[in-house]
């Protein structure tokens, strides 16, 4: 087992653009598996570029391993939404029951604010759309990491609510492959693959892809489709290089396309009498570069570029949209050490734009050329202190300063992290609602404001003797957010909240590990509330729900399979503009999973929500006349597809399986 480094010490002040740390070591991941039978994990976050362990970063980053991603592949294998999902403090939100869509809300701070990237690059867009989230199948990640709380230092304006990061698979030394056929009660199927081999003289490669599909289902016989139907293609290839001297490179590029059907079956129609179709035919294609060059006697050159397109046919009733979103990104640093510190700092650019064929009035193109530097400081063997700052210049929103400091002590297995950071968001159209319906009903959009957070998190975490315990206490403010406002029967508009958006709250999780079972206990409280769209004080943030808890165990034992069992609590929630209540019902989801090893072939089985809980079990999903803001249906508050099976057999060769 390795010895734990001593400490180090995060300190300063950190001008940090978009950021991502180098590629860690192909090894890394092969040996981390060994690590964790043996009872610690070894891991090296890259999403705060420092190169540390997770224990010793300054900033508080929840890491899913491989182990945890292998167990979330075997009950979503098409997208990585449960993957992030159960995470304390990380909430995926339906955001249009008619098309499935969720984006990812960070301590009940609006999805619109969590940036996604993968191995450090915006290749799913500067402000992803929520159906992206559903589009990444979790094959090839080596690992998760996540960031809470505006990231905007490290990532920029579009990180104003934390940061997930999606770390890649590295080839093994030797050639593997692994091929996954799942089928779902609701009459789903997932057929994913993995490959990775080494190509000679430092050089790897690896191919992931996957066929996924859905038929639609109305399961309330109300005439409307509850789970949308969906056929999607991915292939992602990478390419991977390892120098003599320390230096590397990955190369990736990815293709996704998709075709989503929801809205009124054949022959049925919405409550005016009209049939209401509801498609989203989808493509998007990217490509990106990182790489490392040790510099002799200075340190390291980090850079990092990317590019993505992506383009949207969708169908609302009798109206089509077409639409394009492209994203450019590049970077450049130089980071280095001196004794007990450890700095950086770089220059980056990243360029975002939207255009509308049927609504070119909501075009836009932000270009922001920034740079960042980070400063990390060692202060003995137990104290770390951080600081990282971002000095951006946006075309539209003029010059943006954005701080974060961070320290952490950590005496023994105890440690404590305090954190605070200010960042700014770029508004578009697309707020929740306006993705769920489309833009024919929203007005042109005004002098909107950016809207800027501060956001603060105190940390206290506990690890020996198998127990492992942390409690997190968080805080965010965020002015001028904006918000969508009824202006008539057939209209809405954005503007920007008259007052403060205040959350305030709590995570507590509390894990116990002995030999092959596992314990993991969690609970997190969100005080969240916003200034009225119709100028009558405050309310509480709808869709957010208080108090939600979770409770697993696992048995698992490399070589022979793994069983669980999860129970979730979602407590009840304020809802808007629903004429069948004002708040939604508190639920527990009860699931479990069954895995068998058989040499190379694995047999498993997984129970989502036994209870059967559905939303439309209680209320009807259908509004009686449409929305001002063009949707037919009332927001998700609970599950809307009811108890399902999925169940497979995948198949792993070489690579020492």
């Amino acid at each position: 087992m390795k010895k734990p480094p001593k400490i180090a010490c995060l300190a300063g002040a950190t001008f940090i653009l978009a950021t991502l740390v180098p590629l860690a070591p192909a090894a890394a991941q092969e040996d981390h598996h060994d690590e964790a039978e043996e009872g610690e994990e070894d891991i090296v976050v890259q999403a705060t570029r420092s190169g540390r362990r997770v224990q010793d970063e300054a900033i508080r980053v929840d890491v899913i391993n491989r182990e945890e991603i292998e167990e979330k592949l075997l009950m979503t294998p098409g997208n990585v939404s449960m993957l992030v999902a159960e995470t304390p403090g990380v909430r995926v939100q339906v955001t249009s029951p008619a098309l499935g869509s969720s984006n990812i809300r960070m301590q009940g701070m609006a999805g619109r604010y969590t940036q996604l990237l993968s191995d450090g690059l915006p290749l799913y867009g500067g402000q992803p759309s929520s159906i992206g989230l559903l589009q990444i199948p979790p094959t090839d990640l080596g690992q998760v990491e996540i960031i809470k709380g505006s990231a905007s230092a490290l990532y920029g304006p579009s990180a104003l609510g934390g940061v997930i990061n999606l770390v890649s698979r590295r080839p093994r030394a030797e050639a593997e492959a692994e091929l996954l056929f799942n089928l779902t009660s609701r009459d789903g199927q997932d057929v994913t693959g993995y490959t990775a081999a080494p190509l000679g003289a430092n050089w790897s490669a690896s191919l992931t892809g996957g066929y996924h599909r859905q038929t639609r289902k109305d399961l309330d016989d109300d005439g409307w489709i509850d789970m949308p139907g969906y056929d999607r293609w991915t292939v992602r290839p990478r390419l991977f290089w390892e120098g003599d001297d320390g230096a590397n490179l990955l190369l990736t590029a990815g293709a996704t396309t998709e075709d989503r059907t929801g809205g009124t079956l054949p022959g049925r129609t919405v409550p005016d009498g009209q049939p209401f179709p509801l498609t989203q035919d989808s493509r998007r294609y990217d490509a990106g570069l990182v790489t490392e060059i040790p510099v002799e006697g200075i340190g390291k050159l980090h850079a990092r570029a990317s590019a993505m397109t992506q383009r949207h046919r969708q169908l609302f009733g009798t109206g089509a949209e077409t639409d394009r979103q492209d994203t450019w990104f590049g970077e450049v640093s130089l980071g280095g050490e001196s004794g007990a510190t450890n700095w950086l700092a770089g220059a980056a650019l990243q360029a975002d734009s939207y255009r509308s064929r049927a609504f070119p009035a909501f075009d836009y193109s932000y270009t922001v050329p920034g740079l960042f530097g980070q400063l990390e400081q060692e202060l003995g063997d137990d104290i770390l202190l951080a600081g990282s700052a971002r000095l951006d210049v946006h075309s539209d929103f003029g010059t943006r300063f954005s701080p974060r400091l961070s320290a952490l002590y950590r005496p023994g297995p105890w440690t404590l992290r305090a954190s605070v950071g200010k960042g700014f968001y770029a508004p578009t159209p697309f707020v929740d609602e306006i993705e769920a319906a489309g833009l024919s009903r929203l007005e042109p959009l005004g002098a909107l404001k950016a809207e800027t957070a501060t956001t603060a998190s105190l940390d206290f975490g506990y690890a020996a003797n198998g127990v492992e315990a942390n409690v997190t206490l968080f805080a965010s403010d965020i002015d001028n957010a904006v918000q969508l406002q009824t202006v008539d029967a057939d209209s809405v508009r954005l503007v920007n909240a008259a007052g403060t958006t205040r959350t305030r709250g709590g995570e507590f999780m509390l894990r116990y590990r002995w030999q092959a079972f596992s314990v993991t206990g969690s609970y997190v409280f969100v005080d969240a509330s916003e200034p009225d769209p119709s100028g009558a004080g405050r309310r509480t943030t709808p869709r957010t729900p208080r108090h939600t808890a979770g409770l697993v165990g696992m048995w698992e034992e490399h070589g022979k399979g793994r069983i669980g069992i999860e129970a979730y609590y979602t407590g009840r929630q304020q809802l808007d503009d629903n004429p069948y209540r004002a708040r939604s019902k508190a639920y527990f989801e009860l699931g479990a999973l069954a895995e068998m090893v058989l040499g190379k072939v694995s047999l498993f089985v997984n129970a989502e929500n036994i209870l059967n809980i559905r939303q439309t079990r209680y209320d009807p999903l259908l509004l009686p006349a449409r929305a001002p803001d063009g949707r037919w249906t009332v927001d998700a508050w609970g599950p809307t597809d009811g108890f399902v099976v999925n169940g497979g057999v995948r198949f792993k060769f070489g690579g020492g399986h």
